[in-house]
């Protein structure tokens, strides 16, 4: 922004007070510039340009979400605010269709962004040796079509929603996800998020409630080098093993010299609550408020809700080596 902007603008004394909020705080550390190497935000071939640039609508969104302000008209209302959209990096407002532009653009390419935000969170050294995997509820309006049917045993009652695994390390960081049907996503879904955690970085453990007592899955890992740790569920047969975890009875066919104590097995397990405080932080975020129709939209908005979460958590590493600095909630 140049000082011909702030000086023409009315009420610089106050743009300089909002230097000191949280939201401006999310875009310290990390650019966004790369959005513009994505041939879906690039001008049209018929010669129309962009009114604003990806990075600084990227920005207007992750601050909106993280304020707790869903879709295109809210976001559009909110940056609107002239403290907004200058700490963003407007250099005036986005008009209502310039939100929605981006917003659909975003749809073909915010798992990627997403996977780029993961790197990010890697190269500051902000994953651990232990991952974990679950799904959860993605709750959506009634009147969404696309949506599922689904039914909470907790409370009891049914809603129209979708669902999200994730995979988490760290101070509640999502590393891989896949937005889903309904919560209880196949196991191919599972395998896929899998390998796409190992990509990232190689973990020594993996853990999974008793939903991942599969073979493939448990296989796959230790051929990985990984060691998978989740209950054996001794529903699905008619001989149960005995046996605690699915894993004791693979190594014993991988491995005659590897052994694992019950107590190290257990201690592991007891990690898996990372996973569910990971799901809390990103609803949070934005997950657990999906206010839009369609599945490609809702699929959009939780990976922005993700998206949120990792630039909290960098921000966060960030500004914690800075004395006196305040780390971001969430």
């Amino acid at each position: 922004m140049s000082p011909a902007t702030l000086q023409e603008h009315s009420s610089v004394e106050t743009f300089f007070n909002v230097v000191e909020t949280e939201t401006l705080a999310l875009f310290e550390h990390l650019s966004f510039e790369f959005l513009e190497e994505f041939d879906v935000f690039a001008p049209a071939e018929t010669g129309r340009t962009r009114d604003h640039e990806p990075p600084e609508l990227m920005c207007g969104f992750l601050h909106c979400y993280y304020k707790d302000i869903y879709g295109i008209r809210p976001v559009e209302r909110e940056l609107q605010n002239t403290v907004v959209w200058l700490s963003c990096g407007f250099d005036r407002p986005p008009s209502r269709d310039a939100v929605d532009r981006f917003l659909t653009d975003l749809e073909h390419v915010v798992d990627e962004i997403f996977d780029h935000l993961v790197e990010q969170a890697a190269r500051r050294g902000l994953l651990d040796l232990t991952y974990c995997i679950d799904s959860t509820d993605v709750r959506t309006m009634p009147a969404d079509q696309d949506a599922s049917k689904c039914y909470d045993p907790t409370a009891e009652e049914y809603y129209s929603g979708y669902g999200c695994t994730i995979v988490s390390t760290g101070q509640k960081i999502p590393i891989a996800a896949e937005f889903t049907e309904s919560k209880q996503a196949p196991e191919e879904t599972a395998m896929r998020v899998t390998r796409d955690a190992l990509a990232v970085e190689q973990p020594i453990w993996m853990v999974g409630d008793s939903a991942y007592d599969t073979l493939d899955w448990h296989d796959h890992l230790l051929t990985a080098g990984v060691v998978p740790v989740a209950p054996y569920n001794a529903r699905n047969t008619d001989d149960p093993k005995d046996i605690e975890y699915r894993v004791e009875d693979r190594i014993t066919e991988h491995s005659k010299d590897v052994q694992l104590k019950q107590s190290t097995l257990d201690e592991t397990y007891n990690r898996r609550t990372g996973v569910e405080r990971t799901n809390n932080a990103v609803k949070d975020c934005g997950l657990g408020h999906v206010r839009t129709r369609g599945r490609v939209h809702a699929r959009a908005q939780v990976f922005l809700a993700l998206c949120l979460r990792l630039v909290v958590a960098i921000t966060n590493y960030e500004r914690g080596d800075n004395p006196g600095s305040t780390v971001i909630s969430v």
